[in-house]
């Protein structure tokens, strides 16, 4: 996979369900269409909501990865307004 520029990172580790969501979608609402949101977290469930929730607001799930025992990067591309 090529590597992709990261225009915007958060860092949403010790937050739960729906905050997590919530300070992803304000993250992405705040970025221009086409720049790339990176999202760490270390919120198991939210590594399987936040990229359905983008998906379903129309974004692109460029990356979901585990990056260790307790951590996992989420990066997405907004793809409309």
């Amino acid at each position: 996979m090529e590597d992709i520029k990261i225009d915007k990172k958060i860092n949403i580790k010790g937050l739960i369900c729906p905050y997590t969501f919530v300070k992803s979608k304000i993250a992405i609402e705040g970025m221009e269409v086409g720049e790339v949101l990176e999202i760490l977290l270390d919120y198991e469930e939210a590594s399987r909501s936040i990229p359905k929730s983008m998906e379903d607001h129309g974004h692109k799930v460029l990356k979901v990865e585990k990056i260790n025992d307790t951590d996992w990067t989420i990066v997405v591309r907004k793809e409309k307004e």
